[in-house]
């Protein structure tokens, strides 16, 4: 992988190889951006408090920031999440971290840039007051940071600042550790680091992350999620498949976890099935970033050859095209 290759794909690139890894990655960083701190650095009354995190001593965000935080992960609806951010409490982390995702999503490199930045400076400042979040969104913008390098400079000329980079985020993570290793916040947003991990590096495993999701992390709904992708890791389909339909008990409508039962049926060779849930997330493409629904369409059509038979050598083409029109 050099240069953006990472970023994007081409009509020489192996379309099934490039899909799966920009999705791949596209959902490590969209959750750990969404994960981010909030500044305010006391805690309130639980009767009025608003934390997506926790369902014990929460901790305050801003209405637009958790309105924005929900529209994403809870109901997949990006749009709704932009105009939700525009309004959204000035100097929050997780407000910037959300617009990082964005970003992301959107090939935005200077807007990923400086949103990811943002996230890192305000955990600076909330270290001080609240010490646990402080160091886990420094950790989280030293990602981001790092993914930014190896967006613009490949991996080549980008991973020496990477792994400098990737030194410190296990450094902070440790320090959140210390501070209280059962938060829901840490949990989830390393439980899905060490998912990425488990994919790219020799010493980490899957089993590490589905133990800390399903133990620990907050809100179920995406700690189902990461389980599932987790157990798709594995190669325990039946697993992931479980884990995806808990993860769809709590958000029935959500695209993003629709567009991942359906890629689980796939793999099983459950074409016909996994077009039912294609067709669902593709119904609520308007939610979504355009490119993310492009990939959607990419494998329903690929999905829709199987069941019609065709080989995916004769499918591939057609679909591909598709793909690159949007």
């Amino acid at each position: 992988m050099t240069g953006k290759s990472s970023a994007h794909c081409t009509p020489k690139s192996p379309a099934s190889q490039c899909l799966a890894a920009q999705s791949m990655m596209k959902k490590t960083i969209a959750t750990l951006v969404g994960t981010a701190a909030l500044m305010g650095g006391f805690w309130i009354s639980p009767a009025v408090a608003k934390d997506p995190f926790r369902t014990t001593n929460p901790h305050a965000i801003g209405d637009q920031t958790e309105a924005a935080f929900k529209a994403i992960f809870e109901v997949g609806n990006y749009q709704t999440a932009k105009t939700a951010l525009q309004k959204a409490e000035p100097n929050e982390p997780l407000a910037y971290g959300m617009k990082a995702s964005l970003a992301y999503m959107e090939q935005d490199w200077e807007a990923l840039r400086d949103n990811a930045t943002r996230t890192r400076v305000a955990a600076e400042q909330l270290v001080p007051t609240d010490p646990l979040r402080g160091n886990l969104y420094l950790a989280a913008g030293h990602f981001l940071e790092g993914a930014y390098v190896l967006t613009q400079q490949g991996t080549v000329r980008g991973t020496p600042d990477a792994l400098n980079r990737l030194q410190l985020v296990f450094k902070y993570l440790k320090e959140a550790e210390k501070i209280d290793a059962k938060d829901p916040e840490l949990n989830m947003i390393k439980g899905f680091m060490d998912l990425m991990l488990a994919v790219n590096l020799p010493f980490s495993s899957p089993n590490d992350a589905i133990d800390r999701l399903d133990k620990y992390a907050g809100p179920r709904y995406l700690a189902y999620r990461g389980i599932a992708l987790g157990y798709r890791d594995l190669k325990q389909e039946a697993k992931a498949v479980e884990f995806a339909n808990r993860a769809l008990q709590l958000t029935p409508g959500n695209p993003d976890v629709l567009y991942l039962k359906a890629q689980l049926l796939a793999t099983q060779g459950k074409y016909q099935e996994s077009l039912e849930f294609f067709k669902k997330a593709m119904d609520k493409k308007n939610q979504l970033p355009r490119k993310l629904a492009a990939q959607i369409g990419y494998e329903e059509c690929m999905a829709q050859g199987a069941v019609d038979r065709q080989t995916r050598d004769q499918r591939h083409p057609f679909c591909l095209q598709k793909f690159l029109q949007n």
